[in-house]
């Protein structure tokens, strides 16, 4: 079975290490190139985007896949439409592996809003020092803001435009509770913004808010596709065991 894999995320890097070594898997693992050092996946990787979902069912045919295993992060909605698109184009079968998103619990201080607009809405009467890990893609939102000031972090120095007080931090997760909880008490942080991504990856943020009583103004992930979807890597594996009959 050849699959392709979409996605740097932890998930997907765990499948990948599931799948490789097993004869009976070919694997390419495909990164959209956004990091500039990310963090690769054992065996065969490509990095780029394949020029939309044109490209996608190009690269498909070429290559004889069986298999699209979407396993982009929850919030990379055009990867996710190319892979829908091209899978409906070329027939080849399409899995959704997605964590689960975050569920509030006693002491957390949550705000949900549908997404960075609504955000940076709701922000002036939450606090005046921002803790903001939404991702590149969405600071623009911000930027407006000059009354507030806002702490970055992010693998890579982000792109403009940014809010008019801010301070990067450049560094690469997963993060301890304990760090976290320091990060927010050195840099007196009165609210965290943060997109629902899920996974205990990018948790610890959430612990350390809600231990120190701090806000979380929370986008709410974009809707799904319909078609398989799972949520665990486990569960992936079984998917992809279970259609190998198929293909002998």
């Amino acid at each position: 079975m050849k699959v392709l894999v979409l996605g740097g995320t932890g998930q997907a890097r765990r499948l990948v290490a599931a799948l490789h070594g097993r004869p009976e898997f070919t694997v390419t693992s495909s990164l959209a190139g956004r990091v500039a050092v990310p963090a690769l996946p054992q065996g065969d990787v490509r990095i780029g985007g394949f020029g939309g979902a044109d490209g996608l069912v190009a690269w498909l045919r070429r290559h004889g896949t069986d298999v699209v295993v979407d396993a982009t992060h929850p919030f990379a909605v055009r990867m996710t439409e190319n892979a829908v698109a091209a899978g409906a184009a070329t027939g080849v079968p399409l899995l959704l592996l997605r964590r689960a998103g975050w569920t509030a619990g006693p002491g957390d201080r949550w705000h949900r809003v549908p997404d960075a607009v609504s955000a940076a809405a709701v922000l002036p009467a939450l606090g005046e020092r921002v803790f903001l890990t939404t991702g590149r893609g969405d600071l623009a939102a911000f930027a407006g803001l000059d009354r507030l000031w806002f702490l970055l972090r992010s693998v890579d120095p982000p792109p403009p435009p940014l809010p008019l007080r801010c301070e990067v931090i450049q560094a690469r997760g997963p993060f301890t509770a304990d760090a976290e909880r320091e990060l927010l008490r050195e840099h007196h942080i009165d609210v965290l913004v943060t997109r629902d991504s899920g996974g205990e990856m990018t948790a610890a943020k959430l612990v350390a808010a809600r231990e120190l009583g701090v806000p979380v103004v929370m986008l709410a992930r974009p809707p799904a596709p319909a078609g398989p979807t799972v949520s665990t890597v486990d569960e992936a594996v079984r998917w992809l065991e279970d259609r190998l009959p198929a293909l002998l």
